[in-house]
Formats: structure tokens, sequence, C-alpha cells
């Protein structure tokens, strides 16, 4: 598959380092314009290297998790609209499942599945997530339930992710999963930072790992696609 588009990868990284660095000069008043343009340039460097499967479910479970980060990206924008802005991710988060679902060679069966062995191998994932709820949870009060739900969905996120080694090409499935772990750490930080104490550096140490995490989802995807056993093989991820 040709590379198509790549201006605007370069446009996401230098959206990237300028929003982070408004943030570490703390004039937020600017990010209303680098924090948009970093979602809005994915998408369509997404889109731009994935014309041949247009109308494919992978394209449009991909293209509406960017989209729904870019809603989440905005909405976080203003305070008032925090639980706006956590519902938009966990919508892009699901979006997210569906996408890693299928981009892994194997056909899914309830009655092949060793559920013991499969939370073992996830343990290391559930671990981090129980931990920062514990830590958060007496501060949480009426948004409880909602923080709950988006935690236990990244974390399924993240569980999926890893379900895909061995499964996808060794380069795919690494920066997937890296990219999922990067959006755990984020969300995490996020999480402490509002309902535990203050981390230093905290807005500084969000974006990184969240602008990261989101360009290493995407190239991981492509990764996918372009590996030579897997040229947008139409019989898996078409509609």
């Amino acid at each position: 598959m040709a590379r198509k588009g790549i201006v605007w990868l370069y446009a996401y990284l230098l959206a990237g380092i300028a929003d982070i660095a408004l943030v570490a000069q703390d004039l937020p008043q600017y990010r209303y314009y680098s924090k948009p343009l970093l979602l809005l340039s994915l998408i369509i460097y997404f889109y731009s290297y994935t014309k041949l499967i247009k109308g494919s479910l992978l394209r449009k479970s991909m293209g509406a998790a960017l989209a729904f980060s870019l809603l989440g990206d905005i909405l976080l924008l203003f305070p008032n609209l925090f639980l706006y802005g956590l519902g938009a991710f966990l919508v892009a988060h699901m979006c997210y499942i569906v996408a890693f679902k299928l981009t892994q060679h194997f056909q899914f069966s309830f009655k092949k599945v060793n559920f013991i062995k499969l939370f073992f191998y996830n343990l290391p994932i559930y671990l981090p997530g129980a931990f920062i709820y514990f830590l958060i949870n007496p501060n949480l009060y009426h948004l409880r339930t909602p923080v709950v739900v988006y935690l236990i969905t990244i974390l399924m996120m993240a569980s999926i992710a890893r379900e895909r080694f061995k499964r996808t090409p060794a380069a795919s499935f690494w920066q997937v999963f890296i990219g999922a772990i990067l959006f755990m750490i984020s969300d995490g930080i996020l999480a402490l930072n509002m309902f535990w104490q203050p981390v230093a550096d905290a807005d500084v140490l969000i974006m990184g790992t969240y602008i990261l995490a989101q360009l290493l989802i995407v190239m991981g995807i492509r990764s996918h696609l372009v590996s030579s056993d897997n040229i947008i093989d139409k019989s898996r991820i078409a509609d």
C-alpha cells in the first residue's frame, strides 16, 4: 500500500509538540487551536491511506474511534464538560475494541476460550486499573458510575490489544499494544490528578502519553494492513 498523506502525519506531530509546549507554558487559551488539530490531522492521515478499504467495518470503526477522540479532546478543553468528554472517549474505546478484533488472524469462538488462562494473561493490565480505582474511589462521589464504566472499557481495550499477540504481524501487535497501554497511563494520570492528589507536570505527562498512544494505534493498524499476508483482506474486514 502506497504511503499517502504523509504531510498530515507531520502535522499531527507538530501539533502535538505545540500543544505540549502550550501546556508547559500554561497558555491554555491557545490550545483551542492546537488540540483539535491533533486528531483532525490524524483522521485525515488515516483516511488517506485506507481508500482501498472504503466502506469496510474496520475503516468505519477506526474512523469513529478517531472522530470521538477528537470530540473528547474538544469537550475536555472545557472543565464543565468533563462528563461529556469522558463519554466521547468511552465510545472511542469501544470502537477501538471492534477494530482490534477485526485485525486478528483467527475466528473467535466462546467455546474455545479458556477464561481462567485469559484472566491471568490480562492480570498485569487489570492490577494497575484496580490500584488506581482504589486510590480515587473515595473522591469520585456522583461520578463513580461513569468512571467505573470508563475504567472497565479502557481495560477491555488494552486486553483486546494484548489478545492480538501472534494473531497479527509483530510490528502491528507491538504498536497497538504499546499505544493501548500508553492510553491507560494517560487516563490513569488524569484520574489520579483529578480525584486523588496533584501529580507533578500532570498535563504534560497526560498529553505526551496520549499523543504517542493515538499515533501508535493508528500506525499499528496501518502495519496490519500493509503486511505481506494481509493486504486488504476484504473477506475479513468488509461489511
